[in-house]
């Protein structure tokens, strides 16, 4: 039995086209890859295409490549290259060995070109870039034909070779396909194949001076690894007319090209293109600021992978462009925290507390559950003393009626701790609140009372002496409106960046194992939400915190009521 086999009803069309493809022999074992250009980071978007190509090859018992279509040594950096390969390990998936690039096959693609001018299907031309772009049409009006277009073999033959010899600077000539400049596709009207670039790669090095185009290398870098299954996204649906050209022009192996709708996101840029003017503008920190829709930024903000890949599942695959509303997302990371994230107290606006009838150098330790939702978590010991943080929130001085936290002469719960009552509150001459003054019940550790008596509200503490002062971020969405896009005539899609997208607390208390957190471990604070230490920034003796999402889930209940 095969691993499709397994698989009785194919959960998009893509999976369905897959298994015809398999239960009709049309393929042996499956090949996927996921191409991407090494010009940036991976963003969200990415993550449903690697989720898909590696979650097909794997259900179908096949294999997926990962290979770098790096075809443009203007913009690509090895930086960007480590940053994927680290990216697509730490979201669950494998290549093993199948690791390649598209500058692999740079003799090889040249060889596919000079057999082109050998038919008499490409020539090299003179016209300037914007000069094509003016040949070429519109949707409305065929294309013109350059002057250049009939060349003889022989003279193509020589010019494209001296093309790779350097005799031409940039931008001076082109090697054209030749096809139809009547063409209603735009694409098939004469696309560029080779472009003079005189610029170091970053794998090649100074060996090449001319560079495949985008769409010459990548239909041909699929028929050259044997891709049964090349699987992109819409925008390129009307390139694939040109693909098929090359495959049956050239008589190679007949890679086949399925297409499906791109990830959209409320609130989030997908834009390689938008994230590194971003970048590059200073309106980031980097392409790992935890408010970015990059891999990496997601990561440093302490989303697990898990929660990516349940996402892309929840997604699906469909065939026509969408918008997913961003609480999905901010849902799946719930979901997954909820049931592996340890709980943790921490105080984000300290408020101290005194309690005055508990003995002064009496310290305790009290049981916490660290995950409700897992009993195997098991507990922590937290220490308890006479004087603790509560947060400011949690205490008001004349509350409304639905108040159930801290307010004189009113009694609640310490989480895993006992129940206290406010007799006073200090001020500073300012008028200010400073300190509480309260009372425990010693008959109510672990927060339950033996008379029975009810307390709603329950709140979140530290003991001061024993609390690690810490820096919390808090982060929010990056834009403030659902379409960063989506700006009036004249306006600038930059002026849609949420102001208030970064929180920076500098005086925060947490109780004391959190300061032995492993890095990249997301934790729950008790009823505040979820949150890690900042991978570049926490250390020893200076704890930082990022949010990852708060505790609140809309989606869920939108879910429920629908």
């Amino acid at each position: 039995m095969t691993a499709a086999d397994d698989i009785r009803e194919p959960r998009d069309f893509i999976r369905t086209i897959v298994a015809e493809d398999v239960a009709t022999g049309r393929v042996g074992e499956v090949v996927t890859r996921f191409p991407p250009e090494p010009n940036g980071y991976l963003q969200l978007g990415h993550a449903k295409s690697i989720c898909l190509n590696f979650g097909i090859a794997r259900e179908f018992g096949g294999r997926c490549h990962l290979r770098f279509d790096d075809t443009n040594p203007v913009k690509e950096e090895d930086e960007f290259v480590d940053s994927m390969l680290e990216d697509v390990r730490w979201l669950g998936f494998d290549w093993g060995e199948h690791l390649y690039f598209a500058s692999d096959y740079f003799e090889k693609l040249y060889g596919f070109a000079v057999e082109l001018i050998h038919k008499g299907l490409a020539y090299v031309d003179d016209l300037s870039g914007e000069e094509i772009r003016q040949y070429r049409g519109t949707l409305t009006e065929p294309g013109r034909e350059s002057p250049s277009r009939n060349r003889s073999v022989e003279e193509n033959l020589d010019l494209f070779a001296r093309m790779r010899a350097g005799e031409f600077g940039n931008g001076e000539k082109v090697l054209r396909a030749r096809i139809d400049m009547a063409s209603p596709n735009v694409n098939m009207r004469d696309p560029v194949l080779y472009r003079i670039l005189k610029a170091t790669h970053h794998r090649t090095g100074d060996a090449w001076c001319i560079y495949p185009m985008y769409d010459f290398a990548h239909g041909q870098s699929d028929s050259i690894e044997g891709i049964t299954h090349s699987i992109c996204t819409l925008e390129f649906e009307d390139h694939r007319p040109l693909y098929d050209w090359f495959i049956d022009k050239l008589g190679i192996w007949p890679s086949r090209q399925f297409e499906f709708a791109r990830l959209n996101v409320t609130y989030m840029l997908l834009s390689k293109r938008r994230l590194r003017q971003l970048v590059e503008e200073g309106y980031v920190g980097g392409w790992d600021d935890p408010r970015m829709s990059t891999l990496r930024g997601l990561r440093r903000r302490g989303v697990p992978a898990e929660a990516i890949r349940l996402f892309c599942d929840r997604v699906g695959v469909a065939k026509t462009n969408s918008v997913i509303d961003i609480q999905l997302f901010e849902h799946c990371i719930r979901e997954v925290l909820n049931r592996t994230a340890t709980r943790y107290m921490g105080v984000l606006k300290p408020l101290r507390v005194v309690l005055e009838n508990y003995p002064e150098g009496q310290v305790e330790e009290l049981e916490a559950v660290n995950n409700p939702e897992d009993p195997s978590a098991g507990s922590r010991k937290v220490p308890f003393s006479r004087e603790l943080y509560i947060d400011a929130d949690d205490f008001m001085e004349d509350p409304p009626k639905k108040f159930f936290r801290l307010a004189p002469g009113r009694e609640v719960r310490l989480r895993w701790g006992y129940l206290i009552t406010c007799r006073e509150a200090v001020k500073n001459a300012a008028g200010e609140i400073v300190e509480l003054r309260c009372t425990y019940d010693p008959a109510t550790r672990g927060g339950n009372a033996p008379d029975g008596r009810k307390v709603k509200g329950t709140i979140q503490w530290v003991s001061a002496a024993h609390a690690l002062p810490a820096e919390v971020r808090l982060y929010d969405r990056l834009f403030q409106v659902p379409n960063p896009l989506d700006v009036p005539e004249g306006g600038n899609w930059l002026e849609n960046l949420n102001p208030q997208s970064l929180e920076v607390l500098p005086r925060c208390f947490v109780e004391p194992a959190l300061g032995n957190v492993p890095a990249e471990t997301t934790v729950q604070f008790e009823r505040v939400g979820y949150f890690v230490p900042d991978s570049a920034d926490s250390q020893p003796g200076r704890l930082v915190f990022n949010r990852t999402v708060g505790l609140r889930d809309s989606w869920a209940k939108i879910a429920a009521s629908s």
